[in-house]
């Protein structure tokens, strides 16, 4: 299966300039690229597909460049977007490059001798250009009524409450010269981006064309949405970042737990390297009992072992068992751990536990898990209250020192999600 074949059976073919002469192209090896802005300091999941669509041509031989873009960050892609971005220094793009390159090595192998990845800052060739000169050697291929005429810059000039300001029309002039720089220099011949950047990439296509005489190709990817049409990586608290200093490993781990099952299969193509057999193994067991969650357990694992390693990957896995009310019998400090802040927190004296211990109905309404003793009591003998993870019907139960995980801590659980850690202090 060539890298196109397999991309359209993955479902991550949304264009393609010349399909036919790019498969006789991609026979041998050949140098592509995908941009990135570093509009912050981490890349988020919505930057995994192209990215993975660059390691999945560096497995098959192929010679892989990142661009950061130094020079276009600091102007603002219009893309997709309904308002002008913030125009952000050099210093803040300068350190979010930096941090996003970590993250980068996690997803592209920047250490083969065979064929290393390359990260590139779009900065290094424009810096040294005047704006008469770019006018004159780049403007002057430009048709405006072209640059018009492109989806991104349409809609906003027909929005005319925000409208387009000359910074971002200007955009797609730059990216262009990005491809050309690299067809020239590195002689990079394809460049991959998600569809919204479709007018862009055939800019670059016309521009490196009409300076070098060559002929290059695009390939965008689809924009990802789930199935309710809802945007891809973003939840009620914002966006799902690869940093785990943004997005902890196991809300991250969490996130595609969660996936919907109308968009489990359709994340396992996009998001893993699992095989078309896997695959199509992991989609019979899940149409036969969706509701074991088989598949989105082996994507959250997958994609959490990519970006943060397989010790995360363990850790968040049984975290999460544990909140969907596994076992802690066999459990680490360091698993548990893994849970401590990501639910509710309370505190209270380890004094209190000693002896005859806290009575469950207080800690009960301590931890703010039931308004009132009476309440408490009804939970409890109703079957609804764990302690550690296990079921406790009696209502004159107490709590003490014994019940304490790694002699700091004990979780309450009422009904089936809500949980609490009540910790010694």
């Amino acid at each position: 299966m060539s890298i196109i074949d397999e991309l359209k059976w993955r479902g991550l073919v949304a264009d393609c300039t010349d399909v036919a002469e790019l498969e006789k192209k991609i026979a041998a090896p050949i140098t592509l690229y995908c941009g990135f802005d570093p509009t912050a300091d981490s890349l988020h999941v919505g930057n995994l597909v192209p990215l993975l669509a660059l390691r999945r041509f560096q497995l098959l031989g192929h010679h892989p460049i990142a661009v950061a873009g130094g020079a276009t960050g600091s102007i603002g892609d219009p893309s997709g977007k309904t308002a002008e971005r913030q125009l952000l220094t050099k210093e803040i793009l300068d350190r979010n490059i930096a941090s996003v390159k970590v993250q980068l090595a996690k997803l592209l192998d920047f250490e083969t001798k065979q064929n290393p990845a390359r990260l590139v800052d779009n900065a290094s060739w424009t810096a040294g250009i005047s704006f008469l000169d770019f006018l004159r050697d780049i403007g002057k291929h430009f048709s405006v009524n072209q640059m018009v005429a492109k989806e991104s810059v349409r809609a906003r000039m027909e929005d005319r409450e925000v409208g387009i300001s000359y910074t971002e029309f200007s955009y797609m002039l730059l990216q262009a010269f990005d491809f050309m720089v690299l067809c020239r220099d590195q002689n990079c011949e394809l460049q991959i981006g998600g569809s919204d950047q479709w007018g862009n990439i055939t800019a670059g296509i016309e521009l490196t064309r009409k300076k070098l005489g060559k002929h290059v190709f695009g390939l965008t990817l689809p924009l990802i949405t789930n199935t309710d049409g809802s945007k891809f990586g973003k939840t009620a608290v914002g966006a799902i970042w690869l940093d785990k200093n943004k997005t902890s490993e196991y809300k991250f781990y969490q996130f595609w737990i969660n996936t919907a099952d109308a968009d489990v299969i359709r994340y396992l193509k996009y998001f893993t390297f699992f095989s078309q057999e896997d695959i199509s193994g992991f989609e019979r067991i899940h149409n036969v009992n969706p509701a074991n969650r088989d598949a989105q357990t082996q994507l959250a694992f997958a994609v959490t072992e990519m970006v943060h390693g397989k010790d995360a990957a363990m850790n968040a896995s049984v975290a999460s068992s544990i909140l969907f009310g596994g076992s802690i019998e066999d459990i680490t400090e360091e698993n548990f751990n893994s849970i401590v802040g990501e639910v509710p927190t309370k505190e209270i004296e380890k004094a209190k536990l000693d002896g005859a211990g806290v009575p469950l109905v207080e800690l009960l309404v301590h931890a703010g898990l039931c308004p009132s003793k009476g309440q408490a009591r009804k939970d409890i003998e109703g079957g609804g209250v764990n302690i550690n993870n296990v079921r406790e019907a009696s209502a004159t139960r107490a709590v003490t020192a014994g019940d304490l995980l790694f002699g700091k801590h004990v979780l309450l659980r009422k009904g089936k999600k809500n949980y609490v850690v009540v910790t010694i202090r």
